[in-house]
């Protein structure tokens, strides 16, 4: 499996997106600055979105592009099918769920079966959960200092409408499937499909 080492500030910095959306740093008015650079073509603005969401949830090329093949498949529009599918994904519900400070540490702590989906070890962090699905933490891993100061450190983030989120127990179940507006970054997904469709 590929990793991305790349300096999360610096990649930020050239995809325009804020690093808090990484869950690394604060916002500053340097970081929300916008690029003021020349006119940008069509295609650098497409490409540049497809970049922004790969680098957010961590995901390679090939899998992405099959992402994109399921989220064209299913009803509705594919740009909305595809930010749903990533948000779907076991790792990024571990990060919202606020037991993991980014989601390169969530897909970590996935990968090491610190986590349950309905009472059953899961150690894959493409894993796609579905409504009525209940993520919990490992009783073992419950007892883990490491997670005890995660989820301290965590305590002031904003969790998503479409997870019910237990706290004292280290619970969240999907109540509905995510969409657009459960967001904390901007995105363009039109081009992400125009990019692909060409």
């Amino acid at each position: 499996m590929a990793v991305n080492r790349e300096p999360i500030l610096k990649k930020c910095k050239s995809l325009g997106i804020s690093p808090m959306v990484m869950g690394v740093g604060k916002e500053t008015k340097r970081n929300a600055a916008s690029n003021f650079r020349k006119k940008e073509s069509d295609y650098k603005r497409q490409l540049k979105e497809k970049q922004k969401l790969k680098f957010i949830y961590g995901v390679q090329e090939k899998q992405f592009r099959h992402i994109y093949e399921k989220a064209e498949k299913i009803e509705g529009q594919a740009g909305a099918n595809l930010l749903s599918l990533l948000e779907q994904r076991l790792d990024n519900v571990v990060f919202r769920m606020g037991l993991s400070m980014t989601r390169r540490e969530a897909r970590q702590l996935v990968s090491h079966g610190h986590f349950d989906v309905n009472g059953s070890r899961v150690d894959i962090p493409s894993y796609r959960v579905k409504v009525g699905d209940v993520i919990s933490l490992r009783e073992n891993s419950k007892k883990s200092v490491k997670f005890q100061e995660i989820v301290e450190a965590a305590n002031g983030r904003l969790i998503p409408t479409w997870l019910d989120v237990n706290k004292e127990n280290l619970t969240a179940s999907v109540v509905r499937l995510p969409n657009k507006e459960d967001l904390d970054y901007e995105v363009e997904e039109h081009l992400v499909v125009e990019l692909y469709s060409k």
